[in-house]
């Protein structure tokens, strides 16, 4: 089930509350002023842009809307219960047989169990169904692999353009030399675009990439653990051996709270 991962929102506004309280108790409500500087942000935003669409195609342009949305949204992944409609399903297909699970395939969600389960109903091999199965796995990685890149490409271009906006201030500062009080003044505006391109890289772009990773590894363990499900029920796995093959995925505190239930319902 889809929903909002205030964590990413959180995350930004935090980072740059800090940047802003830094500002203000050395320089007061002025000098917040003085780190709004429009050319350093075109530098920094143009560049950016430029480089992101002279490295990718348009057909990959297009998703980065979709790509920066899934960085705000999480799943609520429950495993328990996921294991637990792999023990149903398996406990029917040794009362009824595999051909008996098809009816029942409306109730699940998942379209990634639908497939597995098809699969095994239609007599296929354990390790076909699973080489079938990986296979997407490994395509749905190399999708958000792509989408990803956009993100990590941007991660490096900023710091880059922030750079290259800062030797630009300095060539134009080296132009005032014969008068010295400009010097401090010009030097700071150099800074600005380095500064606009580290912030960007390092609390929106980097962080974001490195949550969406994350978040196809946590797709990719799900889909391992529907895979193993889906193989135990094709092969006619008892139940509750099922049960305790797929519950070695779950984490410490899974496996606790899952034996204190077992416990309350043996009481």
């Amino acid at each position: 089930m889809k929903k909002i991962d205030i964590t990413t929102p959180i995350g930004i506004v935090v980072g740059f509350i800090v940047l802003l309280l830094a500002v203000l108790s050395n320089s007061g409500p002025s000098g917040l002023i003085f780190f709004i500087q429009v050319a350093s942000i075109l530098i920094v935003i143009g560049g950016l842009i430029a480089g992101i669409v002279i490295n990718f195609s348009m057909v990959e342009l297009k998703v980065v809307p979709k790509v920066l949305m899934e960085s705000f949204r999480g799943e609520n992944h429950d495993l328990r219960k996921l294991i637990d409609t792999f023990v149903d399903l398996s406990g029917k297909a040794r009362r009824e047989g595999l051909l008996a699970l098809e009816a029942g395939l409306d109730d699940v969600e998942d379209p990634f169990i639908k497939k597995g389960i098809l699969l095994a109903v239609d007599g296929i091999e354990p390790d076909v169904i699973k080489d079938i199965m990986m296979a997407e796995v490994v395509a749905m990685e190399e999708r958000h692999r792509k989408g990803r890149a956009v993100l990590e490409k941007a991660g490096e271009y900023a710091p880059a353009w922030g750079m290259i906006g800062t030797l630009v201030g300095l060539v134009l500062m080296l132009q005032n030399l014969n008068d010295p009080a400009t010097l401090g003044p010009n030097m700071a505006v150099a800074l600005l675009t380095t500064l606009y391109g580290t912030v960007l890289a390092n609390l929106v772009f980097i962080p974001m990439a490195s949550k969406l990773s994350n978040k196809t590894d946590e797709e990719v363990f799900i889909k391992q653990i529907i895979i193993e499900g889906v193989i135990g029920v094709q092969s006619g796995q008892n139940p509750k051996v099922l049960q305790e093959k797929l519950s070695a995925f779950l984490s410490s505190k899974d496996k606790i709270i899952e034996e204190n239930l077992g416990e309350t319902y043996e009481a």
